[in-house]
């Protein structure tokens, strides 16, 4: 990446972290831009689409869960990953639920930053060349999923889906009943292909899991205990 491509916005108010990252970026070939403050970020996006972002949490003017959900809310769909201090679940939770792509806890190896970032870039990459090919809908039990229409339904009952969910549940309608290792879910969702420490899956599964049962429907996404998820028509499971 050149300095004539969308830089990375790395974004956070403290300077030295700032400088560390643009440093670091700039070595892996990346251009950089940087932001002290939420308000200062949405500027920035506001006169360039950036390639993706770096976001800290914790910020004096808006913090970076509220920065992430405006931007979602005006329809800008660059990857966010989000760095925290806190690590717990609830944390994470909600800053997924923001619209964050990835969540990074402080402090992290810069060597995995560059590895998640990457993983983002390529996912946001491939985007367009998927939805141009136009697919068949995908039917498991009640649930159907149209990769080209881009959305679900289950029973009838269209779900709201963000672009990380839809492409959840696409990786479970295209391989029913497969036990799917959480690794490899990482793979083909979020483009990672390296070992990580992360619950992300099990987060975005809980997600679907509420959607999907809203109404009380039987369970679809079954955990298999130390190894990954499968999805299955709890009716042709229970005529057996």
């Amino acid at each position: 990446m050149t300095e004539s491509n969308p830089p990375i916005l790395v974004v956070d108010d403290e300077a030295p972290i700032r400088q560390a990252l643009e440093r670091a970026l700039r070595l892996e070939g990346f251009g950089v831009e940087c932001a002290s403050g939420g308000r200062e970020a949405l500027e920035a996006v506001a006169r360039r689409a950036p390639a993706a972002i770096i976001l800290d949490v914790t910020m004096p003017d808006l913090n970076g869960r509220v920065v992430c959900a405006r931007l979602r809310a005006d329809g800008v769909k660059t990857p966010i990953l989000i760095l925290s201090a806190r690590d717990e679940v609830d944390d994470r939770i909600a800053g997924l639920q923001a619209g964050a792509d990835d969540y990074l806890v402080k402090p992290f190896a810069v060597e995995e930053l560059i590895a998640r970032l990457q993983a983002l870039l390529r996912r946001a990459g491939a985007e367009p060349e998927q939805r141009e090919e136009f697919q068949d809908a995908l039917t498991v039990g009640d649930l159907v999923v149209d990769p080209s229409a881009r959305t679900v339904k289950r029973g009838g009952r269209e779900l709201e889906c963000t672009r990380r969910e839809f492409e959840l549940i696409e990786v479970f309608a295209r391989n029913p009943g497969i036990v799917l290792e959480r690794q490899r879910l990482l793979e083909l969702v979020w483009g990672y292909d390296w070992v990580a420490d992360t619950n992300v899956v099990d987060v975005f599964v809980s997600y679907l899991r509420r959607k999907l049962e809203e109404n009380d429907e039987p369970r679809m996404i079954e955990t298999v205990r130390g190894i990954g998820f499968v999805l299955r028509d709890p009716a042709a499971a229970g005529a057996k």
